[in-house]
Order: structure tokens, then C-alpha cells, then sequence
């Protein structure tokens, strides 16, 4: 999959009418669409053709419990054509989006939902907006993002891999815990395939990670806390803690930008947020989640104050503008 070309003019147009409209007028799924049922899932494709010769392919797995659906409304009703704009104005060539959505397998009716990779405004969006929101989760301070990790791992075939042994990216937003392991019973339920015995999370996030370039977005400080240890020791500084879920677009596209080198750094990649029109106080929130990320790519590079600090003096938003805005 992939064909056609992005419009950022349609992509906004497409969107536009949204923001007044209640959330069940957009995402109007009220079980699993057919085709975003992952029972008997073969191969999703993130295919080179005429249109993108270098395909990219990118994955957003969007938890969508009742404490993570603002994420995909923010999506829906404004932010994916801020994706797309920055990743175009920092001169990454031919991403192709795919999106899951996830819950618990242990509570929930539509814990995991598969798209497929696209390149076109319209399909971005059918595939975003086919989501089935459930709002559930467990209650017990896990969900099921494992599986997003098998998803990846198991059935998916990208050409920026299979051609160039360039990785794909998978972002993952979440607020909770995964569970230990992908279970097997859950795999031959929802897939309808036979595993011999349960994965640990260890073992399937390794096996993506051969592809893929791994990331959990934690939408803000608040619930970082709950979650952010356990993650930090499966992904280290590809855990980001953002100031706000209304983020989550730009840190994605800046964390493709930097690590594709398609910007220097993160000064540079300010300077292609503050040309759209972004405003300082968001340019610096999402600076400063990338600060340890962009660390890890370039150690040389001069460091902020940790988030404690920055906090303590004021905000982690302003120190971030002072540095680079005065």
C-alpha cells in the first residue's frame, strides 16, 4: 500500500469542520470496522512505487482507553496535518502512515485494531477515523501495547527495510504498563494464530526493534509518573515524556526528523516549527521532550537542564523558549 500523493491543503480541508463537531460524529465506529479487524492479519505493506520511491513506513499505535481517546480526537480534529507538514518542511522523503489502535486484551471487546500504511490524505484519515474508540481498559495499571510490538515485528513488510535497511518508526502512546508478555492465547484469538508458547515483552520489543525504531509517547507529566520507570528499562531515552498529548504529532515528526539527519538538530528543527506558524510556548514544550532523545543522537551536543530543574525554575516550556527565543 501507498500510492497517490499527500496534499497538505486537502489534509486541512478534509479536517477543518471538525472542531465543533462532538467527538462521536468523528470517530463513529461502535465495534471493530471489518477491515481493521485483525483476525487472520497476513502482511500489512510499506511499498516503494512511482509516486514515493523512498518510502518510509511509520506507525502510530494509539491507545484508546478511556484515559488516552484525547490523542486520537486531537489527531482527527487538527494535528496529522502537522505531522505531515513538518516531516515535508524537514525534507523527509515519502512517509507512508499506518495506524493501530489498542486496548486491553483482558478487558476489552477491540483491543487491537490494524490499519494500513497510506500516503494519501483521505486514506490517513479513513483509516484514523475507522477506529473504534472503546474507552475501556482494565483497571489494573496495564494494556495491551505488546501487541503493537507484535504487529510490527510479525506482520509487517516495508520496503525502507527489505531495499535499504533503513528502519520504520512505531509510535505507541500510552499511560499505563504493558503486560509481561504477548500472550499465546490472546494471539490465537485475535489473529487466529498458533503460538507454542507466550513472548516475553522483552523478547517481541527486541524483534521489532531489528526493523523498526521504537518509541512510547507518555502525553504529560502528570501520568508519566505511573508508567515511565518500566518503560525506560525496555526503551530507554526512546520513552518521551511530553508536556501535553496535543504534542504528540510534532514530537513524532521531530524524533523522524532528527534521527532520518534530515535536520542537524534541535535548534534547526525550531526553526522549521516556528516557520509554520507554531507558537513559542509549543515549539519549546516540544524541544524539550526531545532533549534526552536528541542527546542520545548527538552526545556532543549542549544539553538542557533536566525536566526536574526546569521545572523547579519556572516551567519546562519557558527555559526552553529563554534558550532559544530570548
Amino acid at each position: 500500500m501507498g500510492y497517490g500523493n499527500y496534499s497538505h491543503a486537502a489534509h486541512t480541508a478534509l479536517i477543518a469542520d471538525r472542531a465543533a463537531r462532538p467527538g462521536a460524529e468523528v470517530f463513529t465506529q461502535r465495534s471493530t470496522h471489518p477491515l481493521m479487524n485483525p483476525q487472520g492479519l497476513k502482511v500489512r505493506e510499506s511499498r516503494d512505487n512511482a509516486d514515493h520511491p523512498n518510502s518510509l513506513g511509520i506507525a502510530f499505535a494509539l491507545d484508546v482507553t478511556g484515559s488516552m481517546g484525547d490523542i486520537p480526537q486531537i489527531l482527527a480534529r487538527r494535528e496529522l496535518p502537522t505531522f505531515m507538514k513538518l516531516l515535508t518542511d524537514c525534507g523527509v522523503a515519502d512517509p507512508q502512515l499506518l495506524f493501530m489502535a489498542i486496548g486491553d486484551a483482558n478487558s476489552d471487546h477491540a483491543p487491537l485494531q490494524v490499519g494500513q500504511f497510506e500516503s494519501t490524505a483521505n486514506l490517513m484519515d479513513q483509516w484514523l477515523t475507522w477506529s473504534y474508540l472503546e474507552g475501556g481498559g482494565g483497571g489494573t495499571g496495564e494494556e495491551s501495547y505488546e501487541l503493537a510490538f507484535y504487529v510490527m515485528a510479525q506482520h509487517t513488510d516495508m520496503d525502507c527495510w527489505v531495499k535499504r535497511r533503513k528502519r520504520g518508526y512505531l509510535f505507541v502512546t500510552g499511560d499505563e504498563l504493558p503486560y509481561p508478555a504477548v500472550s499465546r492465547h490472546q494471539i490465537e484469538g485475535l489473529i487466529g494464530e498458533k503460538l507454542d508458547e507466550d513472548i516475553p515483552i522483552e523478547e517481541v520489543i527486541a524483534a521489532a526493534a531489528e526493523t523498526t525504531h521504537l518509541f512510547f509517547l507518555i502525553p504529560d507529566a502528570q501520568r508519566r509518573r505511573r508508567c515511565e520507570g518500566r518503560w525506560r528499562e525496555l526503551l530507554g531515552d526512546h520513552v518521551i515524556c511530553m508536556d501535553s498529548p496535543d504534542d504528540a504529532c510534532a514530537v513524532a515528526a521531530g524524533i523522524v526528523a532528527l534521527t532520518e539527519k534530515a535536520v542537524p538538530s534541535l535548534e534547526a528543527l525550531a526553526g522549521v516549527m516556528s516557520a509554520t506558524g507554531m507558537e513559542k510556548e509549543r515549539v519549546g514544550g516540544v524541544l524539550h521532550a526531545l532533549d534526552a532523545y536528541a542527546a542520545l543522537l548527538d552526545p556532543g551536543a549542549p544539553r538542557h537542564a533536566p525536566p526536574s530543574v526546569a521545572a523547579a525554575a519556572g516551567g519546562a516550556r519557558s527555559s526552553w523558549w529563554k534558550r532559544l527565543f530570548g
